[in-house]
């Protein structure tokens, strides 16, 4: 395997983790995303690769988010337990 396909398969590996889908997953992303650009040489699909990567990697984290979400405040949150 050549440096410049492991490194293509080590960016679409993470970039499977990060998106949560498979590697077959992430390589497909990948392929079509580059063949939409008309770029199908191993240069440019690992550029792609590693674009993509940069992109995700650059989004905003969600757990924190929806962990901020998720809490309520010690008092109940606001909720109304009872009509007066």
């Amino acid at each position: 395997m050549a440096k410049e396909e492991q490194a293509f398969v080590i960016a679409c590996g993470e970039l499977a983790r990060l998106l949560g889908v498979s590697l077959a997953s992430a390589r497909r992303r990948v392929d079509q995303a580059a063949a939409a650009a008309g770029q199908r040489d191993r240069p440019a699909r690992l550029a792609m690769a590693l674009e993509m990567l940069e992109v995700e990697r650059g989004a905003a984290p969600r757990a924190p988010l929806l962990d901020a979400l998720l809490n309520t405040d010690e008092d109940g949150g606001g909720f109304i337990v009872e009509d007066d």
